[in-house]
């Protein structure tokens, strides 16, 4: 049994409450159960309860077992001075306050229901599944499976706000500088992400901004602050670059030592690192204040119509400076774009939202629900389970889910293991 399990109780308070007595045997009643702490200290604070006829306000610890009080040292951290009682599974030893009282003690050890036993050990039984709940998710209504969802996506929303917020601190609160700074992270998908945020961050945003008139400049800028211009060829294309990037690297006193390499092993040509950075850089040079046309869509045509990008001519031959490849334009796909909606333009919008105070718009969870859902290994397995992955908020959640629930074990703090507990 873990610990979460009766905190689990204590919340719902799914225990008989009849003839309620401490093991002192001094009556109690639970006014209030007080309010769930999840930081350090005790685990309930401010409740209300009677004991022996006195009205007591204070916290609520929780434990496995009496004596557990000594194993955590307790006893000498003040934060648990208030505590009025202790709420135990089994009870194995008194427990003394400072000044040598007994902290009233409540047993539960056979006060909880055998149906709610039975489903939490059904749910912890399996210790080798892919999840905990594999056997029973299927059986969860599809109500109480759909409004954790929505939750779910907004703690993975809440997740990604660090870097957002790192990135904004860095550009000094330049909201276009943190898109461009996210666009280029997720322009890298997987293999390359890292090295591309790690160009976007080797330059001031406002050198952008000064050659995003010259398409050809701002190519240059991007593929020469990759590295991908420090070879000699013979292609009148990569020598204008080439010239082109020395200028503005002079010019503005650019570095890119600090840049990470980027690597096109095992990559499929449309995602080759040249071809990426030729497609952002087409987009920069088409769209203006991109970030406040982001913030102004409403649906994903409308991000469709800003993202509708292609590579400069020369792309349209090459996936990479040295080699020929057979004609076709290098565009971005919608399903391209529907990665960038999920992974940057919506958490984007949500921080901006957020740090300025105003309330998320509906058109956000509008827009996440008209994407079409993710597909990856993860989605499957819960697809398999039960169809459930119906839109990218749902595959969105459920890599949520998967990642900080399921592997974590934290079923008890779990929409869907909370339902399959209470039956």
């Amino acid at each position: 049994m873990q610990e979460d399990f009766l905190h689990y109780i204590w919340k719902f308070q799914k225990f008989s409450k009849t003839e309620l007595i401490t093991q002192n045997d001094e009556a109690i009643e639970i006014v209030n159960h007080g309010s769930h702490n999840l930081d350090s200290g005790p685990d309930f604070f401010s409740a209300k309860i009677r004991i022996g006829g006195q009205l007591w306000v204070g916290n609520v610890e929780i434990h496995l077992k009496s004596s557990d009080w000594y194993a955590h040292r307790h006893e000498i951290d003040s934060a648990y001075d208030n505590v009025i009682l202790h709420v135990v599974w089994q009870h194995d030893v008194d427990v003394f306050r400072k000044d040598n009282t007994v902290i009233p003690t409540l047993e539960l050890k056979n006060r909880i229901e055998n149906s709610t036993l039975s489903s939490y050990n059904k749910l912890f039984s399996g210790n080798k599944k892919w999840i905990p709940c594999e056997d029973s998710f299927g059986e969860v209504d599809d109500f109480v499976l759909q409004n954790w969802l929505e939750r779910l996506y907004f703690e993975r929303l809440e997740n990604k706000s660090d870097l957002i917020f790192e990135l904004l601190k860095f550009s000094k609160n330049d909201w276009e500088a943190v898109l461009f700074m996210m666009l280029a992270k997720n322009f890298g998908l997987k293999n390359n992400g890292q090295a591309f945020l790690s160009i976007a961050r080797s330059f001031d945003y406002s050198v952008l901004r000064k050659v995003q008139k010259n398409q050809i400049q701002i190519e240059a800028l991007l593929l020469g602050q990759a590295g991908l211009l420090e070879t000699e060829l013979d292609d009148e294309y990569f020598n204008k670059l080439k010239t082109e990037y020395r200028f503005i690297k002079n010019k503005f006193q650019l570095e890119n030592r600090d840049v990470l390499p980027v690597q096109f092993f095992r990559l499929r040509p449309v995602n080759f690192p040249t071809i990426r950075l030729a497609q952002m850089a087409t987009l920069y040079f088409e769209n203006h204040q991109l970030f406040s046309k982001v913030i102004a869509a409403k649906s994903k045509e409308e991000i469709y119509g800003l993202f509708n990008s292609s590579a400069s001519g020369f792309w349209d031959t090459h996936f990479h400076f040295n080699s020929l490849s057979p004609k076709r334009k290098k565009k971005l796909s919608k399903s391209f774009i529907d990665l960038l909606i999920i992974n940057t333009i919506l958490p984007v919008v949500f921080c901006h939202h957020k740090h300025t105070g105003k309330e998320i718009p509906e058109t956000l969870l509008e827009l996440i629900q008209s994407v079409n859902p993710e597909e990856n290994n993860v989605i499957v397995k819960f697809n398999a389970l039960k169809p459930v992955a119906k839109n990218a908020m749902h595959s969105q959640a459920l890599l949520e889910l998967k990642t900080n629930y399921c592997d974590k074990r934290k079923c008890i703090q779990c929409g869907v293991g909370v339902s399959l507990i209470k039956g």
